[in-house]
């Protein structure tokens, strides 16, 4: 019994690792450029393959983020139930924003087709409605879907620090980047900030942490000490 926890935790630890890259890798193809630009209601429709593989990534980001908490479960619960439903709530939120973050982008990109056909007679409605969606689908991605998902992270963060189940520098480097993180998002909210170098460089560190974190899982996995001793 004690060698098939360790063999499932040891599973565990490798796909969570697993989901932890791909949703650093889905997040990145997910930048749509063309979106955030300043003529993004002519360039989305003329550009639209970029849009639709945006989307497509965004899409797979759902699987990484609600995965996440939900492989660790199991493991984590065994420590501290609340903090791994807390996890797990947070992490299927961020998947619900995720979604209505596609399908506001999916949104942009049928209005620069509308824009393209309605510009030389009044696109000012369309010029109106685009600027509404597309400050939506930025307070659906930065906000929003990014306070849910760091939240997870920052919960999970929390297990680990109290139980060493992964190195206390690792579970503190989260903990801390998470509160960055946060941070980042309260303050574009606020528009104390943009999506800047400020926002970027408060985001860093808990994407480095995430993809040590993923390494570490995927060649080490959890502390087997820690775990056996609860599942004794």
């Amino acid at each position: 019994m004690l060698r098939k926890s360790t063999n499932s935790g040891r599973r565990s630890a490798v796909i969570t690792g697993v989901l932890l890259i791909a949703g650093l890798v889905t997040g990145m193809f997910s930048v749509v450029p063309v979106i955030d630009g300043a003529d993004y209601l002519v360039k989305a429709s003329t550009n639209e393959n970029q849009v639709l593989i945006g989307a497509f990534f965004q899409l797979l980001m759902v699987v990484a983020y609600v995965g996440i908490p939900i492989v660790m479960y199991p493991i984590l619960s065994k420590h501290n139930q609340s903090l791994a439903r807390g996890s797990v709530a947070f992490g299927m939120i961020a998947g619900v924003f995720i979604i209505i973050g596609v399908i506001i982008l999916l949104s942009l990109l049928t209005l620069s087709h509308e824009f393209a056909k309605v510009a030389t007679l009044n696109g000012s409605y369309v010029q109106t409605l685009g600027g509404l969606l597309r400050e939506g689908r930025d307070l659906t991605n930065h906000v929003a879907t990014t306070l849910a998902f760091v939240l997870a992270m920052f919960l999970y963060n929390c297990i680990f620090y109290q139980t060493k189940l992964v190195p206390r520098w690792l579970s503190v480097s989260g903990l801390i980047g998470s509160i960055l993180s946060i941070l980042a998002s309260l303050l574009f909210m606020i528009r104390f900030i943009g999506l800047d170098a400020t926002y970027m460089m408060l985001n860093i560190p808990i994407a480095f942490q995430q993809l040590i974190l993923a390494i570490w899982l995927i060649i080490e996995g959890f502390n087997r000490t820690k775990q056996d001793f609860v599942s004794n």
